[in-house]
């Protein structure tokens, strides 16, 4: 199926490895000129590599998003992007009573504020062009919070909450906002969780896996090509009325009804 979206441009932030990345190279099959960012050098130069050879129209920006120079940046390199995908790092799971300001702020810091900055900068041109595709990765725990997570559970839940409010104020310009919740999918993160799941109950890495994986509906652990492909769809023009959701790609593993 063409999407339609041959030609537009498009900003993905943390897209040097994992899941980023599979959503850079997704949006680059369907003819999108992307700009990927990454904080490790050598890590963002070998993906810039692999997808030139692969003639894919690409830039590349480093940097964390965190700071007002690396966005400033990205919107030096793509000043009129037609897709901005915000996705970023979360923090560790910890414990509650062991988080300082300093942790509450730095995870507002990476899990909201910089994407709210973003969509700010780029909604007036979206707006302009009559065209815009806004996606936010989050995480599962938005919708089904566990403490260990915290931190991240609730600065992601701020950017919930705006993105909903800026998609009733702008669908009318045809720029849909979404979040995207994936729940356990094979990426670094998950393998440092899963590593800390290990070390409080005093097992191996293997053995908290197959604990993760016998728990979910789907008996494995998710792709990432499972979320850049839904992640390419909502910016297709065929997902022009899908606005102001949040999208769990989970492999059933919800206890929500909605």
């Amino acid at each position: 199926m063409d999407l339609g979206i041959s030609g537009k441009k498009a900003i993905i932030c943390a897209s040097s490895r994992g899941l980023g990345k599979a959503i850079a190279e997704q949006l680059a099959q369907e003819g999108v000129e992307i700009v990927i960012n990454g904080t490790n050098q050598e890590n963002l130069v070998k993906t810039q590599e692999e997808f030139s050879k692969k003639k894919y129209k690409v830039s590349a920006v480093l940097g964390a998003m965190e700071e007002a120079s690396t966005r400033e940046e990205l919107l030096a390199v793509c000043p009129n992007p037609d897709i901005l995908i915000n996705n970023s790092g979360g923090p560790a799971p910890g414990n509650f009573f062991d988080w300082t300001e300093e942790d509450f702020l730095n995870a507002i810091k990476s899990n909201f504020t910089q994407s709210a900055l973003l969509m700010q900068s780029v909604i007036p041109g979206m707006q302009k062009n009559n065209f815009g595709r806004i996606i936010n990765m989050t995480s599962a725990m938005v919708k089904n919070p566990h403490l260990m997570m915290g931190l991240s559970t609730s600065a992601r839940s701020g950017l919930h909450g705006l993105s909903k409010a800026l998609s009733k104020e702008f669908a009318k310009d045809n720029i849909t906002i979404n979040c995207i919740l994936p729940e356990r999918i094979a990426t670094d993160r998950q393998v440092r969780i899963i590593n800390h799941q290990a070390k409080l109950a005093n097992i191996t890495y293997e053995e908290a896996l197959k604990i993760v994986e016998d728990d979910l509906p789907a008996k494995r652990m998710g792709k990432v090509e499972e979320i850049s492909g839904i992640c390419a769809f909502l910016c297709s023009q065929q997902a022009a009325f899908i606005t102001g959701q949040s999208i769990s790609v989970d492999g059933g593993s919800s206890e929500y009804l909605l």
